[in-house]
C-alpha cells in the first residue's frame, strides 16, 4: 500500500510503498476512504509524542470500510462503513469498565502508538469496543472529521464543560477543534466569543455561530477583551489551540466559578495563573477525545442537521500532498478541516 512515512522528526515525510497491515485477532483492517490532517499529527512529526517509534506513518482521524477482520471479531464484517475514536480502548481495564474508554489504561492510538491512517489501509485494535458505524447518509469525509476534532470538541463542550443555554463560552484558537467547539456551543444555545490571529478563522467562527470575535493579532490582552465582551468573563472557556499563551488567556478570561477546558495539546506544561484559580474558585478540566459508546448522541444531532461537521471541511487533498501540508501546520495551522483521500492521486483541490 501507499503511505506517508517519516524516518526522522522534523524532516520531510515521503509517500512510499509499505507492507499492507494485517488484523490482530481482536482487530480489523480498514480501507481508509478519508482521513483528517490534525495539529496533533504535526506534534507527532515534531517529536513531541513519546509513543512514536521511527519510522512512522501518522494519521488518526479516519473513516472507511472494513477490509479484513480478526478471528475473534464477531460484530463487524468486510464492507461495513466505520469510523473510530482516536483513543482505541482495551475494553477490560478499570477505566473501560467504568465507561471511560477515552482514558483507557492500555489505550492504543493509530498514528501514535502504531502506524496510522495516512495510508490506504490501517489496522485498528479491539474492534468490538472501538468501531462506530457510519450512517449511509454521512460522507466518509465528514465521518473522518468526527474521530478527533469534532468528537473531542463535543465532549469538551457538552460533557466536560457542561455548557448551558445563555452562558458565555470563549473559544481560544479556531482551527478544526475550535471551530467545532464554536458550532457545538452555539447549537446548545450559548453565546460564543471566538479568539484567533487569523481573520479567515474568525470569519468562519462567525459563520458557525460566534456572536463576538477577538482578533489576537490586534488585541494585546485577549483575556481582558473577553471579560469586557461578556460582562465579567466567560462561564466556560476552552483552549483549543494548545499554547502557554492561549491556556493562560483562557483561564484569565473566566468569570468567578468559571470552567476552563484544556483541549489543545501542549508541548510542555505551561504556567497557569493559579492565584486566579483559587480566588475565583475556577475549575480546570482536561478533555481527551470521546468514547465510542458516546457517539450516538452526537450522530443523532448530525443526522438531524443540528450540527453540521460537513461545513467544517474546507479542503481536500490527495496523499501525495500530505508531507508538505503536515510540515506547514507549524507556521500556518489554518482554519477549518483538511481531509485526505488516500486513493486519490491527482493534484490538490
Amino acid at each position: 500500500m501507499r503511505a506517508v512515512v517519516f524516518e526522522r522528526y522534523e524532516e520531510p515525510a515521503e509517500v512510499r510503498e509499505v507492507a499492507d497491515p494485517v488484523p490482530a485477532e481482536h482487530g480489523v483492517v480498514v480501507r481508509v476512504e478519508a482521513t483528517g490532517l490534525c495539529r496533533s499529527d504535526w506534534h507527532g512529526w515534531m517529536g513531541h509524542d513519546p509513543d512514536i517509534t521511527l519510522p512512522h506513518v501518522p494519521g488518526h482521524e479516519l473513516a472507511g470500510t472494513v477490509e479484513a477482520v480478526g478471528a475473534r471479531v464477531t460484530g463487524w464484517r468486510p464492507g461495513d462503513r466505520v469510523t473510530v475514536p482516536f483513543v482505541c480502548a482495551c475494553g477490560t481495564c478499570p477505566s473501560c469498565a467504568a465507561g471511560d474508554q477515552q482514558v483507557c489504561e492500555r489505550q492504543t492510538q493509530p498514528g501514535f502508538t502504531h502506524w496510522g491512517s495516512f495510508a490506504q489501509y490501517v489496522a485498528l485494535d479491539h474492534a468490538e469496543v472501538n468501531l462506530v458505524a457510519v450512517p449511509d447518509e454521512l460522507s466518509f469525509a465528514t465521518a473522518a472529521s468526527l474521530g478527533c476534532r469534532f468528537a473531542t470538541a463535543f465532549r469538551a463542550v457538552v460533557a466536560q464543560g457542561r455548557v448551558a443555554a445563555g452562558e458565555w463560552v470563549a473559544v481560544h484558537g479556531c482551527g478544526g477543534v475550535g471551530l467545532s467547539a464554536v458550532m457545538i456551543a452555539a447549537a446548545a444555545g450559548a453565546r460564543v466569543v471566538a479568539v484567533d490571529l487569523s481573520p479567515q478563522a474568525l470569519d468562519l467562527a462567525r459563520k458557525f455561530g460566534a456572536v463576538e470575535v477577538v482578533d489576537a493579532s490586534r488585541v494585546g490582552d485577549t483575556a481582558a477583551a473577553v471579560r469586557e465582551l461578556t460582562g465579567g468573563g466567560a462561564h466556560l472557556s476552552l483552549d483549543a489551540l494548545g499554547s502557554p499563551v492561549t491556556c493562560a488567556a483562557s483561564v484569565n478570561g473566566l468569570r468567578r466559578r468559571g470552567r476552563h477546558v484544556q483541549v489543545g495539546l501542549l508541548p510542555e506544561d505551561p504556567a497557569v495563573p493559579m492565584a486566579r484559580v483559587i480566588g475565583f474558585e475556577l475549575e480546570l478540566l482536561g478533555s481527551h477525545g470521546m468514547q465510542a459508546h458516546a457517539y450516538p448522541r452526537m450522530l443523532e444531532l448530525v443526522r438531524a442537521g443540528v450540527l453540521r461537521p460537513d461545513l467544517l471541511v474546507t479542503s481536500t487533498i490527495p496523499l501525495d500532498a500530505v508531507p508538505a501540508a503536515l510540515a506547514a501546520m507549524g507556521t500556518a495551522p489554518g482554519a477549518g478541516v483538511t481531509v485526505i483521500e488516500p486513493w486519490e492521486s491527482t493534484t490538490p483541490r
